[in-house]
């Protein structure tokens, strides 16, 4: 009997943990792009057609979410144009590509051509989607991104990659794991509170620091579920466990070739863990990567309560993007 309740004690641990991980991205990040505070008014612009054209729900594969919004510049006479991916939040089971609109839109008003893409999310109809399987499909749709873009009359010679939350994980996987297979050169990242590493350890918000079995076997089910394989308790601390969670831990693709980046993160997150963070930044330190790493010392996964810097992550974003996709 003892047994059998410490089994349910478990199980019930293990539901609770990935429910509340699964729904508290929802929202979060989306704070920034509805509400504007007086800091970040210059990051948005009021859309019109002398700013450019948006093209919607362009397919790039056969699932149904395999689709992209394009904002091109209404300028289309240059050689080449930069390209910026944004990708969506929505702690990979809600969010939609137009959720970035304004980020986009002001990413056109810059003279880029700039992207959102969807991807399939876990939910009752997509139970085996995950991490990784979304971020095969945003590397699946860049040369379809590409293609669209040349076909509009915009050639594309070199990209940015960018997100917040489930999209800053996705975005970092993909400047770091999956540059050397795109279809253009991709010169940079930024992004905002993306989970790039997994270690039960650095995850104390769930409670998988405790070191209990309860802790760990909820640890190795929630990461389970976002690596699409699965995690026993054993891997933990071994060579093996960083080689099956590689596919999804930016952290581990870090080299002294990964791609200048901006990062910001908040000191109080309960949703993805700070400490994360801070290993990517010793990372970066290491290998000799050029990159800024903006804390907000007051604030949780939202960023709400750091507005000064935000604007310095997005005032170094812009300078970031000049350096590294200039506007020709």
């Amino acid at each position: 009997m003892m047994k059998e309740r410490k089994g349910n004690k478990r199980g019930l641990f293990v539901i609770v943990s990935i429910g509340v991980f699964l729904i508290s991205f929802v929202g979060s990040v989306l704070f920034k792009m509805t509400y504007i505070s007086p800091e970040l008014r210059k990051y948005s612009v009021e859309w019109n057609d002398e700013i450019g054209s948006i093209y919607t729900d362009i397919a790039y594969g056969d699932d149904e979410a395999n689709k992209f919004d394009m904002y091109v510049p209404a300028d289309s006479t240059k050689e080449t144009y930069g390209l910026v991916v944004y990708l969506h939040a929505g702690g990979f089971t809600t969010g939609d590509k137009a959720d970035d609109a304004k980020m986009l839109q002001w990413l056109c008003s810059k003279g880029y051509v700039a992207v959102g893409i969807n991807y399939t999310l876990r939910d009752d109809e997509h139970p085996d989607a995950s991490v990784y399987s979304q971020s095969m499909e945003i590397k699946a749709a860049m040369p379809k991104v590409v293609e669209e873009a040349e076909k509009l009359g915009y050639t594309i010679d070199k990209m940015a990659i960018s997100g917040g939350s489930a999209g800053g994980c996705l975005a970092l996987l993909y400047a770091y794991r999956d540059a050397n297979e795109a279809p253009v050169p991709v010169t940079m990242v930024f992004e905002a509170v993306g989970p790039s590493s997994f270690y039960p350890e650095d995850w104390g918000n769930y409670g998988f620091d405790k070191d209990t079995a309860e802790s760990r076997e909820a640890a190795a089910e929630l990461f389970g579920v976002m690596a699409g394989k699965e995690i026993t308790v054993d891997m933990f601390g071994t060579n093996i466990y960083d080689e099956v969670m590689k596919d999804i831990s930016a952290l581990l693709w870090v080299n002294k070739d990964t791609v200048p980046t901006v990062m910001a993160y908040g000191a109080h997150d309960v949703f993805q863990p700070y400490l994360g963070s801070v290993r990517l930044n010793e990372a970066l330190e290491q290998n000799g990567v050029e990159h800024e790493y903006f804390v907000c010392e007051h604030s949780g996964h939202g960023l709400q309560n750091d507005n000064k810097v935000y604007a310095e992550y997005m005032e170094m974003v812009e300078e970031y993007l000049g350096k590294y996709i200039p506007v020709n």
